[in-house]
C-alpha cells in the first residue's frame, strides 16, 4: 500500500508548485514601511474584523468574572 508513497508526493503538482515557488528577493526600491495601510494586515484580518473579536474576548472575560463573582458570594442581587 505504501511501497510509492515517496514517488507519488514528488510527482503530484503540489510538490511541483512549491519547487516553483522560490524565494525571490523584494526590488531594492520598495520598502516593508512603504505599504499602503489596507494591504497591511494582522493575520489577514482588517481592523473592524480585529475589533470585533477583541470585543468579543472583553465581554467573555467580563462574563466570566462576573460569574466568578457570584460564586464565590462576593457580589449578591
Amino acid at each position: 500500500m505504501f511501497d510509492n508513497l515517496r514517488e507519488d508526493a514528488a510527482s503530484s503538482p503540489f510538490y511541483e508548485e512549491e519547487e516553483s515557488a522560490k524565494f525571490q528577493p523584494a526590488a531594492a526600491t520598495k520598502s516593508f514601511f512603504a505599504t499602503p495601510g489596507p494591504s497591511r494586515r494582522i493575520l489577514g484580518m482588517t481592523g473592524l474584523q480585529r475589533f470585533v473579536i477583541a470585543f468579543m474576548f472583553f465581554i467573555a472575560v467580563c462574563l466570566v468574572g462576573g460569574m466568578a463573582l457570584l460564586v464565590t458570594g462576593k457580589i449578591m442581587f
